[in-house]
């Protein structure tokens, strides 16, 4: 399928010099004489990739870009400027406004092509979603050049095994290494003033935790302990941030990877501050069996303490004894000891306050 481009120009010759370069080099060509035009045709027909002069009538190239990234339908599509101003101020103007690129006039049939093939191979990457995962990563890794990345830092991994109840590491502690759960169950949690707990993340086999801190280059702001006896492959912190230093591009996806527990924590803090008491014991029910169902395993069951599932469900564990006995007596949870099963997980679900 041909990239559709919008080329913005006012110059008449330019214009369609740089138009049958393009259709020569199999890109599909809308063009515009003036600013005012290429937006209306950018909204109509939503192109890969604008090209656009910088000294146009009516809306000059800045107004074009001002416009086109205050559009929800636009914002994201790559943006080349074509100037024959060649001031480190105007460069500068474009970039700080979102510009992706800039070619300088004269340029040659190359210098063109390889500036469009560039941005378009970076956008097409940075549409791409990853699973979050080692699998989910090393793809990543591969698809930007890197593929022996992931190896190099894991081949010698520390791995260690860990008890249930394990304190991997403490609020206020400096990070030394990223974590990888092999096997096993992880949570994450603050302590208030009274030192009460509160759970803000869960982590299973496959998912990667203690990241924030060590990416934003600070201390833990949560505790990390085990649910489960647990194993982790533990990557030093110097040999990961080398390989995100090494591939500017691996960083940003790596942080858009695992940024996504961002949004389950914002929907818990919802559920705690307006939710009723049974609907935020039903929550962190489902949220459990969400998290660790395996495969195949159906009725789902997990062996928690109360005070766990108290602190995941923001509530003192008195009050989640007598919530978790009144689900028992409604037949939507069968409780031996520890061990929880669920046995009617849309009714928690659909549990009005």
């Amino acid at each position: 399928m041909k990239h559709h481009i919008l080329l913005i120009e006012d110059n008449t010759e330019i214009r369609e010099n740089t138009a049958e370069i393009l259709e020569l080099a199999n890109y599909k060509v809308t063009t515009a004489e003036n600013g005012k035009i290429g937006v209306e045709l950018a909204l109509n027909d939503k192109p890969d990739i604008i090209i656009c002069d910088v000294m146009m009538p009516v809306l000059d190239g800045y107004g074009v870009l001002h416009l086109i990234n205050k559009n929800e339908q636009l914002t994201g599509i790559p943006f080349i400027f074509l100037t024959a101003k060649s001031d480190r101020s105007d460069f500068r103007k474009g970039m700080e406004m979102g510009a992706d690129d800039y070619i300088t006039k004269p340029f040659t049939d190359i210098e063109l092509l390889n500036a469009l093939e560039s941005r378009l191979k970076k956008a097409e990457l940075q549409k791409k979603s990853y699973p979050h995962s080692e699998e989910g990563f090393q793809h990543l890794v591969d698809t930007y050049g890197g593929t022996d990345a992931l190896k190099q830092i894991t081949e010698n991994k520390e791995e260690n095994f860990y008890k249930k109840k394990y304190t991997i590491y403490h609020y206020g502690n400096h990070p030394q290494k990223l974590y990888y759960i092999l096997s096993g169950k992880v949570k994450t949690f603050v302590t208030n003033e009274d030192g009460k707990d509160l759970t803000i993340g869960l982590y299973s086999k496959g998912d990667f935790f203690g990241y924030t801190a060590l990416l934003e280059g600070g201390t833990y702001k949560e505790t990390a302990e085990t649910l489960d006896d647990t194993q982790l492959a533990e990557i030093p912190v110097d040999e990961f941030k080398k390989m995100l230093q090494q591939n500017p591009d691996v960083n940003r996806q790596f942080i858009k990877l695992l940024a996504n527990n961002i949004t389950e924590k914002e929907q818990q803090l919802l559920n705690i501050a307006y939710n009723s008491l049974r609907k935020r014991v039903a929550t962190a029910l489902v949220t459990l069996k969400q998290k660790y169902q395996d495969e195949g395993s159906n009725p789902f069951s997990i062996q928690i303490s109360r005070e766990d599932l108290s602190n995941i469900a923001g509530t003192a564990t008195e009050s989640l004894i007598r919530t978790l006995g009144d689900f028992k007596g409604e037949k939507l949870i069968e409780i031996q000891g520890s061990k929880i099963t669920i046995l009617n997980e849309k009714k928690l679900s659909d549990m009005l306050n």
